[in-house]
């Protein structure tokens, strides 16, 4: 629980709440990659942001070579060979349990987060999630989620076909020589392709897409890294970029841009920055490679996903679990929030 001053001075102990009195609730995506913080009260159905923060944490890195509270762990902790002891330790430091949860409910989670993003007249979308351990493809039921509502998708979300694809912008970049970007490009385009062509049902989520005159969704860093440029924004800007749309030209013309400014050039641009411009390349190998099979599909931008997924389910699906005390003297009472790792 949240420590509040009272009209004394003193200190009382009780929910966080806005300034409208309305409860707020937290997540945080401790990814492969990146660290992501978003705080925000319900509205209706959805929710309004109070706050949000971004640091890119590279927990993954070397992966390649070797009172309302969820806690959930996904690919890092899937992958890693000392995920149980990370998880165990987290536990007896802060008191926090998390759950490692498979690829599948990380694909649900995240399409439960970008369900305002999906439009009324749609029949179906491919959310990607591009992360820094794996990419996942989530072809889903469009209709079925506006028959359903927000209820319905928390109840079941309508996924048709997925896949955990075993490559992210972190690992992907692990696996080459990236001194040489003109030789490592190829490279990891040919691995990202050979990732996306491997999922056995990629020709019938891409037949069915092309009948229902369908759209992706992309959610990550990536993707949002690429709206931000294509704009020009001079610095990043969640409203602009949440929910903008990309063509296929503009996508292609964006990356291919990134890939001729090289490392240097991608970190003087304000929406990348020095941390995230290495790993761009990576990012739009494995965009090319997704785009090219769905080559006539436009993309809509979500700066949403896993944490957005994670505040909905919270806010009107599943119960809150009960705050566990730490177990080692002097460690800290865990936060009201949400807690992903990997």
């Amino acid at each position: 629980m949240a420590d509040k001053k009272d009209g004394t001075g003193g200190r009382r102990r009780g929910p966080p709440s806005s300034q409208r009195g309305k409860p707020l609730y937290a997540a945080v995506d401790l990814g492969t990659n990146n660290c992501r913080l978003l705080v925000a009260e319900p509205r209706g159905q959805s929710f309004r942001v109070v706050d949000s923060y971004s640091q890119i944490a590279r927990l993954g890195e070397g992966l390649h070579d070797s009172g309302r509270v969820r806690c959930i762990a996904t690919e890092a902790c899937r992958k890693a060979a000392n995920g149980a002891d990370f998880i165990r330790r987290v536990q007896d430091e802060t008191g926090l349990t998390f759950k490692v949860i498979g690829a599948k409910e990380e694909a649900r989670l995240a399409t439960i987060g970008c369900y305002d993003l999906i439009v009324p007249e749609v029949k179906s979308v491919l959310v990607v999630d591009v992360g820094g351990g794996s990419t996942e493809l989530s072809h889903v039921n469009a209709s079925a989620i506006q028959t359903g509502g927000l209820a319905g998708i928390l109840k079941d979300a309508p996924i048709l076909d997925w896949t955990s694809l075993k490559v992210g912008v972190v690992t992907l970049s692990e696996s080459v020589d990236l001194s040489d970007e003109a030789a490592a490009w190829p490279l990891m385009l040919d691995r990202a392709r050979t990732a996306v062509k491997g999922w056995p049902a990629i020709e019938r989520v891409a037949r069915r897409l092309a009948e229902d005159d369908g759209y992706l969704i992309g959610t990550s860093g990536t993707v949002t890294c690429l709206a931000g440029v294509h704009l020009k924004l001079d610095r990043y800007r969640r409203d602009k970029v949440d929910g903008s749309w990309l063509s296929r030209e503009e996508g292609r013309a964006t990356m291919d841009q990134l890939r001729h400014l090289g490392v240097a050039g991608r970190a003087k641009l304000p929406t990348i920055g020095e941390e995230r411009a290495p790993l761009m390349l990576a990012g739009c190998a494995i965009m090319e490679a997704v785009w090219e099979v769905f080559d006539a599909h436009k993309l809509r931008v979500a700066d949403r996903g896993l944490r957005e997924g994670i505040l909905l389910s919270m806010m009107h699906g599943q119960r809150p679990q009960r705050r566990r005390r730490p177990k080692r003297p002097g460690a800290r009472p865990a936060p009201v929030g949400d807690g992903h790792v990997g």
